[in-house]
């Protein structure tokens, strides 16, 4: 009988992998000539329709599919203020979320789908499409399976815990009914992460797990607005992400289209083998993401230092290098947090997000809250827009950081990106005065003050470059300066 049903819903994924596309203004996001993908003349950067683009982003949740209230206002809040990227776990975490699988006799049934999950996906997605906002898919989450977190996450409430499901036992799956471990910066025993033939090739697990991945795949390979990241800061073995970035490749190969995929591990320091693997294996990780870097591995310049050595690591094949956390107040103050979003920018990688609040479930005040990430609140949508004003005033894409342009530089004071003889731009975290060496740069320079808390431009001045440059902040606080050669 199981046999049976299973066939049956295998059947059915095959089919939705097969057919399900989504139709805009008599077109399908299949027929969109440019996905998101490394940028040809600087692949450290992101193209999306064609154009070079720099991704910034904040927002309330992490699954904001999930989330369905309220979610067009956020969106289009978020891309008034010129964001144009979120991070999207297939979570199910929070009050008012829902879970992916029917219910029957009380408990799910893995091979019956709740629509209503895959109703809120494909909106999430169409939502984002419409709005030029590129979307960096988690698929696996582990918060959601170990011990417990928030209000629905955890393995004791799993679809997949044998306890919650009428479609095998503890004993037919291997898998246990109950872990009171947090995820681990190591491999653990948890077999739900080793189901992969590399490891304890658990095929009845695994089928299911299969099933999830095809039906998300049948609504997001259609879409050219789409990363793939196949966990969220796992230390699990990295044979379990291998298999699952092979497999999304597949899919896509076989669908004719291009992903671009990575796996983001939980260890922060950037030095560590777990990165190096995923470094090292640009045939399988067209992108990196080191947002466990923002986390506790390092503050001011050491920061910013972390980021140079992925970006020296990655020289001979450079790739984007994503953040797609930058958390908050709650760890290292908000004026960190704010200074880490811009040195991210300085640092040349390709994309920042603000991380969401934590924990926090309630609608009508998502957007101020601050303590775990900055999220889109009202400091956030001013640095983003900030962020924005540089990557539109200098062409990202023909800088690279030169600090060595600058002197009587004190630690932490001033980052410079710079094509030298045409433009250049230096953040100061909290004002000060450096000199810049615009020697490569003869005649009349433009020289332009942002004030990146308040996102307004000053005046613009006229100077004389081809020599030493000396740049004074107007006040203490963020500031950036952008210098173009007439």
């Amino acid at each position: 009988m199981f046999a049976e049903k299973h066939h049956v819903c295998r059947i059915a994924v095959a089919l939705a992998f097969a057919f399900v596309m989504f139709w805009m203004g008599g077109r399908t996001f299949a027929d969109t000539a440019d996905h998101i993908q490394p940028y040809p003349a600087n692949p450290a950067y992101w193209q999306y329709k064609g154009k070079p683009v720099l991704l910034l982003g904040g927002s309330w949740q992490d699954n904001l599919f999930n989330h369905p209230i309220g979610l067009q206002r956020h969106l289009d809040l978020l891309k008034s203020v010129g964001g144009n990227y979120l991070r999207n776990t297939m979570s199910h975490r929070n009050t008012g979320n829902v879970f992916a699988y029917a219910q029957r006799d009380g408990k799910f049934d893995l091979d019956r789908w709740n629509e209503e999950y895959w109703r809120r996906f494909e909106n999430f997605l169409r939502l984002t499409y419409e709005r030029d906002i590129i979307v960096q898919i988690e698929i696996w989450d582990p918060w959601d399976h170990y011990v417990d977190h928030q209000s629905l996450g955890g393995w004791s409430k799993h679809p997949f815990n044998p306890a919650n499901n009428v479609n095998y036992t503890a004993e037919e799956s291997r898998l246990p009914t109950r872990v009171s471990y947090e995820p681990r910066g190591e491999p653990t025993d948890h077999a739900f992460f080793r189901s992969v033939p590399a490891l304890d090739n658990n095929q009845l697990v695994l089928s299911y797990q299969q099933a999830f991945v095809d039906r998300l795949l049948s609504y997001s390979l259609s879409c050219p607005h789409v990363l793939y990241c196949m966990n969220n800061e796992t230390g699990e073995r990295v044979e379990w992400g291998d298999y699952w970035a092979e497999f999304v490749r597949r899919r896509a190969r076989a669908a004719g289209v291009q992903v671009c995929t990575t796996d983001m591990r939980r260890s922060e320091d950037v030095r560590s083998k777990d990165h190096a693997y995923i470094f090292d294996r640009p045939d399988l990780y067209t992108f990196v993401d080191i947002s466990q870097n923002n986390a506790w591995a390092g503050l001011g310049q050491k920061h910013y230092d972390n980021i140079l050595y992925v970006r020296e690591r990655l020289a001979k094949q450079p790739r984007p290098i994503n953040n797609n956390k930058n958390y908050g107040a709650a760890r290292h103050g908000e004026e960190e947090s704010v200074a880490r979003f811009c040195r991210i920018v300085f640092a040349g990688c390709a994309s920042v997000r603000f991380h969401r609040p934590h924990p926090l479930e309630n609608a009508d005040a998502h957007e101020a809250a601050t303590d775990f990430g900055l999220g889109l609140s009202p400091r956030a949508q001013a640095i983003i827009a900030s962020m924005r004003k540089i990557a539109d005033a200098v062409e990202l894409t023909r800088t690279s950081p030169r600090n060595d342009l600058l002197s009587e530089r004190s630690p932490n004071e001033a980052y410079c990106l710079a094509e030298p003889g045409k433009q250049y731009a230096v953040y100061f975290p909290d004002g000060g005065a450096v000199k810049l060496d615009a020697s490569a740069a003869p005649g009349s320079l433009e020289v332009r003050w942002l004030d990146v808390t308040g996102s307004a431009w000053q005046a613009p001045l006229r100077q004389q470059g081809g020599g030493i440059l000396e740049l004074t902040t107007p006040g203490k606080g963020h500031w950036a300066v952008m210098i173009l050669v007439n």
